[in-house]
């Protein structure tokens, strides 16, 4: 079964408890860790051609675009495409949104992006060297691509229905599905993600002909601290891992 018939399926089915979360603002490790470290790495994204990959429901694909991008996100949840679409047509910032599996993005011409972001979602695309050269594929020569995931050295998975960390069960690929029960949530939901090392991440940027150019291991803002004192384990060992990586030419 293909991703976009599986895990798009999940995250289809998650849909409005997802949005929810996020819209609300509950999603705190969102918005005091990843965004602000994320897009300060990014900077100044003003008259850019931006692509954000696995956009979702489009939340940080606005983000970008009030920032004066001009932006196309694709996500493989028809769903949460729909509620972009519906965001994108009250607010009318220019985005255009597609539906479109990470690993084939055929719909985007070649050579065309100034950046591809990929926001915390690397890591729930099954297919991602194919993800990567496709992200490779359409940017253009020197430009960026930037994309947040998980900390794999860090975040505990699941492994035999057991959930361990990944100090104990670091090396090699491992699928397992991700329990969302926080009481933020109106509903619980269920999703897949897959464990892979930094090696893995490294290797497929550099068989697309990406460098990595700069990894940030993000802290929460003094706010987030002051609102949400549990991000304080993240000052001790960090949830999660930003990198940048420079489309290079080919030899």
């Amino acid at each position: 079964m293909s991703e976009k018939h599986s895990v798009g399926k999940e995250w289809d089915a998650a849909t409005e408890s997802w949005v929810d979360f996020v819209r609300r603002g509950n999603d705190y490790y969102r918005e005091y860790l990843n965004n602000p470290a994320t897009l300060e790495l990014i900077g100044d994204v003003s008259r850019l051609i931006v692509l954000d990959l696995a956009c979702g429901d489009g939340y940080n694909t606005r983000i970008l675009a009030k920032k004066g991008a001009k932006v196309t996100g694709v996500d493989f949840s028809e769903k949460m495409i729909e509620l972009a679409k519906r965001e994108e047509a009250e607010e009318k910032l220019g985005i255009d949104y597609h539906v479109a599996d990470a690993a084939d993005l055929r719909i985007l011409p070649s050579n065309h992006f100034d950046l591809v972001t990929c926001f915390m979602s690397l890591q729930d695309i099954e297919n991602y060297r194919r993800a990567i050269s496709e992200v490779a594929r359409v940017l253009r020569h020197r430009s960026q691509f930037v994309f947040s995931i998980l900390h794999p050295c860090f975040c505990p998975i699941i492994v035999n229905g057991k959930r361990v960390t990944t100090t104990k069960r670091y090396f090699g690929v491992v699928t397992y599905p991700i329990q969302w029960k926080m009481e933020r949530l109106i509903k619980p939901f269920k999703t897949t993600s897959f464990h892979r090392t930094l090696t893995d991440y490294f290797d497929a940027l550099s068989k697309s002909r990406l460098c990595v150019s700069k990894l940030v291991e993000p802290r929460p803002t003094p706010e987030g601290l002051q609102k949400h004192p549990q991000l304080r384990e993240v000052l001790v060992i960090p949830q999660s891992i930003i990198i940048q990586a420079t489309k290079i030419a080919d030899k």
